[in-house]
């Protein structure tokens, strides 16, 4: 996927489009009077409107604003590139409407603060990379780290109380339900891995596997500036899809994560030799799936391949030894 400065960055002309498209839109849009005289009429069907950018944020958005929020994911289809999103008119009007607005950041999503910028009003914005002080150029894939998880669910909490504060002691007991109870599993799986295999080698596609194999303990022996590459749609060196290859072929890493939305030459190349050593493939994905899955559910099945194919090579091992 691609990176804030990465190949695929739009031009200057296609963000005036984008402005004047939004501009021309909602010029008859009615908007969310801001909080105040108006705000007893606003939130009168003590419902929230919130609209993420990615569907594994507007799955904890909707976990936490269970019967008091209306989430609506921008990008929640499993074939579509975030960094490559092309806004449409029913997003911008979904936008108008919004009270709370949760984009991934970090420059995952730039397209996001293009449109906020363009829709204007007044509305809450939670940026995860903000929230975890991640800027624009550093891993953006914040979902994979659980740090960035549990602080997103209790800020969802603590600014759906802010817009609602009559639901506040509701928002904050889903808060609490989803990061105790819903996540619980998540979590275990987490640790079930770290206590297991931490330290162990595993290779991966790009770079959506960083925060993975750094909560884990795995150690991620790709070349950095690969994976990197790959995540931006930019070409590897030669030297290092030469040391990815020759790590793979010689069945080194304990697993290879493929991250299954990006399937360029140089990852099916890298699947296959892979497969040809003996090193498990296992599927990641960007964006929940499927769509209709949970954020729980699709990572703790994603953490269950990965912990079943690691087991593998551990017993492999046994077996040769």
């Amino acid at each position: 996927m691609v990176l804030a400065g990465g190949a695929r960055c739009r031009t200057a002309v296609a963000r005036c489009a984008l402005v004047a498209l939004v501009t021309v839109l909602l010029c008859g849009c009615a908007m969310t009077p801001p909080p105040g005289g108006q705000e007893a009429s606003t939130l009168s069907d003590r419902v929230v409107p919130v609209v993420a950018a990615e569907n594994m944020w507007g799955s904890l958005a909707a976990q936490v604003g269970g019967v008091h929020a209306r989430v609506v994911s921008l990008i929640a289809n499993p074939a579509t590139d975030p960094h490559a999103y092309e806004p449409s008119a029913a997003d911008a009007r979904r936008l108008a409407d919004a009270r709370l607005v949760v984009a991934n950041g970090a420059g995952y999503d730039p397209w996001m603060q293009r449109l906020l910028s363009a829709a204007g009003g007044t509305r809450t914005v939670l940026d995860v990379g903000n929230l975890m002080g991640v800027p624009a150029g550093a891993d953006p894939h914040l979902w994979y780290w659980p740090a960035a998880v549990d602080a997103t669910v209790s800020k969802l909490a603590a600014d759906l109380s802010a817009l609602d504060p009559g639901d506040a002691n509701y928002f904050k007991q889903q808060g609490r339900h989803v990061a105790t109870v819903a996540l619980a599993d998540y979590h275990a799986a987490l640790a079930g891995i770290r206590a297991r295999f931490s330290g162990r080698p595993v290779a991966a596609s790009e770079s959506l596997a960083f925060y993975l194999c750094r909560s884990t303990g795995l150690d991620l022996m790709t070349p950095p500036a690969l994976l990197r590459a790959v995540s931006e749609g930019t070409e590897p060196s030669p030297a290092d899809r030469a040391t990815a290859t020759h790590q793979l072929g010689a069945g080194t890493p304990w697993a290879f994560l493929e991250n299954t939305q990006n399937l360029t030459p140089d990852v099916q190349g890298m699947a296959a030799t892979a497969r040809s050593a003996g090193v498990p493939v296992v599927a990641l994905t960007e964006t929940v799936v499927p769509a209709g899955a949970t954020f729980q559910t699709w990572q703790t099945r994603q953490l269950g391949a990965l912990a079943r194919a690691l087991g593998s090579h551990s017993v492999g091992m046994l077996a040769h030894g």
